[in-house]
């Protein structure tokens, strides 16, 4: 009864193109961002912040970026580690080598870089896809390890090819606290994803759709797939670079390249399948799920081996943790192939014919 949009009548073209035109909806997220801005920073500590809600915040954007690309457009890619490391390494030498540059406008310049990084890889889409255009994405992730690794330039000449970055200000208020890291990233996350659910419900949105369902059929009816899969490249890749920006300069504070291996790719690419490609509210369910469970599995195992009276080392509980971890996102893609963000979907709905049967 109470999440039905009966008598929310709609006036004027403005509010029916609404983000949330569902009230309910925008007191559920009004209320969302109340509690993550004024309740979260009053009751987590240190622990939370540091280790759980700052990556969750990152993996959250690189996720927004990775399924604007992969489910929204539907060209795959194997590459997003490496727009993270272009962006990261970019917004690095942004800031260490222009004296008084800001550390969000050096974060937005490691964005444009990856953006044309993302570009100049996505040339390949015009052509192949599919398997083939995986496989040549998969090519920015080698090079990019390649160049931050050779090329000592980009590392401004560290012999160990490790950089770090320090006294972090945003208009002239120090990040060095967990809280004031917490608060920088979740502002950034906030109007970026606001920005992106905008993006994705104009024209640019319906045509990177269209071209993700049948692109011949769009092409026929006037929509450039050039301009539609090359735009998809450079939102895509300005957004994991922001984030990979973000990944360096507040989570990590020193890295090195082999922070941004292909495993990073694959990892953003299962926050996608899982959350649900072409739904942003799915990037942040496959975020929650790629980043809490880890945590879960590494309390729960020892307790249960604990439990049973085996002795269980520390290695075996590592190996015993990816086992699971890789069982269960088999399971759950059986079960729900179309992610989390289809079980949220199909949960609104029930509520609203509930308590009527259906």
């Amino acid at each position: 009864m109470f999440y039905r949009e009966n008598g929310q009548f709609k006036t004027s073209y403005r509010a029916d193109q609404q983000v949330f035109p569902i009230l309910q909806d925008r007191i559920a997220v009004g209320l969302l961002l109340l509690v993550a801005f004024g309740a979260v920073p009053a009751l987590a500590g240190d622990y939370w912040f540091t280790n759980i809600l700052i990556p969750f915040l990152v993996f959250s954007l690189a996720a927004i970026g990775v399924n604007i690309l992969v489910g929204y457009c539907g060209q795959i890619s194997l590459g997003s580690g490496a727009f993270m490391a272009v962006g990261a390494y970019a917004a690095y030498n942004f800031y260490v080598r222009i004296d008084g540059m800001p550390m969000l406008l050096s974060l937005i310049l490691g964005g444009v870089c990856a953006m044309l990084f993302g570009i100049l890889f996505g040339l390949p889409s015009l052509r192949v896809k599919g398997l083939y255009l995986a496989v040549a994405t998969l090519a920015a992730q080698f090079f990019a390890d390649w160049m931050f690794l050779r090329i000592n330039w980009f590392t401004n000449n560290s012999s160990s090819g490790s950089v770090s970055v320090s006294h972090l200000q945003f208009f002239g208020m120090p990040i060095e606290s967990p809280l004031s890291k917490y608060l920088f990233c979740l502002g950034v996350l906030a109007v970026i994803a606001l920005m992106a659910k905008n993006l994705v419900r104009g024209a640019v949105g319906r045509e990177w759709m269209a071209i993700r369902d049948m692109d011949v059929a769009a092409a026929v009816i006037g929509i450039r797939p050039m301009y539609a899969k090359l735009t998809a490249f450079a939102v895509s890749s300005f957004i994991v670079g922001v984030a990979g920006g973000l990944w360096a300069f507040i989570y990590l504070g020193a890295w090195e390249p082999a922070a941004f291996s292909v495993d990073q790719s694959f990892k953003l690419l299962f926050m996608v399948i899982i959350g649900g490609m072409g739904s942003i509210m799915g990037s942040f369910f496959g975020a929650a799920f790629i980043v809490l469970l880890p945590i879960f599995l590494s309390q729960f195992l020892p307790a249960l081996s604990g439990l049973v009276g085996l002795e269980i080392s520390t290695a075996s509980v590592s190996h015993a943790e990816l086992m699971v971890f890789g069982a269960l996102i088999v399971w759950f893609l059986i079960v729900e192939p179309h992610g989390m963000a289809k079980l949220w979907a199909t949960g609104k709905q029930k509520l609203r014919l509930w308590p009527f049967p259906h």
